[in-house]
């Protein structure tokens, strides 16, 4: 049994299916989706921080005295259908999601007994979002469920006033926080709990190492539940299962704890933007090397959507989750499970990214450029003449190559028609005998 203290906790192993899944899609949906325009932190900038594009915004569009609140209504969901979303999480392939139930702004997205009158369930869509992409997901994929949770809630007037005594007392997480990461997780069962939004206060504020004790021993998901760092100020990338360390954390270097980059394919925002512009979104060649670098550094890749407040997963993001998808049914074998190798890139050709297949005794060299001369140079891999073998993925015959002295070998790749290629965004070769 594991006690209520961060020594205790951080010695629990991190339950393999994490580190073997490597992939994975968060979705920010929320109010925030409602007025869609800047980014989710919108009732923060507007009323908060009095930002001017917010401020303008909402003098232009909205009549006065209109309140933040006055957009629960007005997120309606009549699109949502979870089957669909479930349809394309598994066609990314992804092999976790993880939804939002509750972003800075409080609102629940399933029925939450503490969360009165600002939740789905009675606000808005009149439905509990949470339980229909749970069963779909459940039903339909091979996807682990998990949730997402905010700890504080900008204007919650338990939380101004419990900071407003220095964290002292603590009616906010006795009165609501805790009981909605306890109520989540009996109700849902997620795999994942990614905590957010310390909010400044401390882990002892939270009671964080009480409730992960909680989950660990206790929880209905004790033995597969996977955590993430932010339970408190101070904690993030020290404390809990796996590390996010700061949004969109690419370090390009192996960590020695297992890390998780999240980011966003909109490049300006978690939730949906109606004012994004083309060029805002990542295309798919830099989402296949956020995926390649992350992976062959140790880490998993969590890449955000964000839904309309109808519930629509947008054609762009749908497009990009489906080319993905494309990309590792050809390239899966060199990420999925894999290891990291005793190098990550390429010493001699930049863009060369590698992870280990040690069961398969393979090593994956994932190259992000085709070279024009149809010669690729690994500077790492030391081949042994008569023994290693080259191969490329989606593709039937080995291939030739030489060995350069010690260290080092020139690979010789086959000359194909653009249709010929397996895939358009990276390829993979597997080494099999290479020191």
């Amino acid at each position: 049994r594991y006690d209520p203290t961060w020594g205790s906790l951080d010695a629990r192993p991190l339950p393999a299916w994490f580190d073997e899944a490597k992939f994975g899609v968060f979705i920010h949906w929320g109010v925030f989706s409602v007025p869609s325009f800047g980014s989710e932190w919108f009732w923060w900038y507007w009323q908060k921080e009095k930002r001017e594009p917010y401020v303008k915004f909402m003098e232009t569009n909205y009549p006065p005295g209109f309140s933040y609140e006055g957009f629960g209504p007005l997120f309606t969901a009549e699109f949502f259908d979870a089957n669909q979303w479930a349809d394309i999480l598994k066609a990314s392939g992804a092999k976790y999601v993880v939804l939002t139930s509750k972003h800075h702004e409080g609102f629940t997205l399933w029925g939450s007994k503490y969360s009165w009158n600002w939740n789905a369930v009675d606000v808005g869509p009149k439905r509990d979002l949470v339980a229909e992409l749970a069963t779909s997901v459940r039903n339909r994929t091979d996807l682990h469920f998990g949730l997402y949770h905010s700890l504080f809630e900008w204007f919650n007037p338990l939380f101004l006033e419990d900071a407003t005594n220095a964290f002292k007392t603590r009616k906010f997480p006795t009165s609501k926080s805790l009981p909605e990461l306890y109520e989540i997780v009996t109700k849902y069962q997620p795999e994942i709990i990614w905590s957010d939004g310390d909010g400044n206060a401390p882990d002892t504020y939270w009671n964080s190492t009480g409730f992960l004790a909680w989950l660990y021993n206790d929880s209905p998901v004790r033995d597969t539940v996977v955590t993430n760092d932010r339970w408190g100020a101070g904690s993030i990338c020290a404390h809990g299962g796996f590390y996010t360390c700061s949004d969109r954390y690419n370090p390009g270097r192996l960590l020695p704890h297992k890390w998780e980059n999240c980011m966003t394919i909109d490049r300006g925002s978690w939730g949906y933007r109606r004012d994004a512009r083309l060029r805002d979104y990542l295309a798919i060649e830099d989402l296949v090397k956020q995926l390649v670098e992350t992976v062959s550094c140790g880490g998993n890749l969590l890449m955000n959507i964000g839904p309309t407040h109808d519930g629509r997963i947008a054609v762009v993001f749908e497009e990009r989750l489906r080319q993905v998808g494309a990309w590792l049914k050809v390239n899966g074998e060199a990420i999925y499970g894999t290891k990291p190798w005793r190098a990550q890139n390429d010493t001699v050709t930049p863009g060369v990214w590698y992870t280990s297949s040690p069961k398969e005794g393979k090593v994956n060299a994932i190259f992000l450029n085709w070279p024009v001369s149809g010669i690729l140079e690994l500077g790492e891999p030391q081949a042994k003449l008569g023994e290693t073998q080259v191969k490329l993925s989606g593709y039937k015959d080995l291939l030739k190559w030489v060995a350069l002295g010690e260290k080092g070998m020139v690979i010789a790749l086959p000359q194909l028609t653009p249709q010929q290629l397996p895939c358009q965004w990276g390829w993979t070769l597997q080494l099999t005998d290479v020191n």
